[in-house]
């Protein structure tokens, strides 16, 4: 999967195979044997590759995309796939996004809108500590 998401990643960085690898203190020759799969990095040299592309070495490794074509997310994001709304509103989140979020059957989400971007789905705890934060004046917790 590396060879998969390399070039793709470097190009959306605007780098050359001659600037990463530069970064990665190796010869462009074997950032194009990675590239083109003849050759995989070492682990250390894989975790910097994920750290200098801004994702992590876990989605760099194996992300496919849930089948839903969607483009490997920075470090820290997530795509979770597609979701159809029901007639009344309702949505399914996704097992790997509760999962993630520690969301359980019962707990209260917040949706917010912003008719530019869209909507949030956030859980209630998470919302009540950010508005608690702001009511202090404080950023550290934020």
């Amino acid at each position: 999967m590396l060879k998969d998401h390399l070039a793709a990643l470097r190009r959306m960085r605007g780098l050359s195979q001659e600037e990463l690898a530069e970064q990665m203190n190796v010869a462009r020759q074997t950032l194009s044997k990675w590239e083109s799969g003849e050759s995989l990095p070492d682990i250390e040299k894989a975790g910097h590759l994920a750290e200098i592309l801004g994702v992590s070495l876990d989605d760099l490794l194996s992300y496919d995309g849930q089948g839903s074509g969607l483009p490997l997310p920075p470090k820290g994001k997530h795509a979770f796939g597609v979701v159809t709304v029901g007639d009344k509103g309702q949505i399914v989140i996704p097992a790997k996004a509760r999962k993630l979020f520690d969301i359980q059957p019962g707990d209260s989400l917040i949706v917010l809108g912003d008719e530019l971007r869209g909507l949030a789905i956030l859980p209630e705890r998470y919302f009540v500590e950010f508005l608690n934060c702001m009511h202090r004046g404080t950023e550290e917790e934020l």
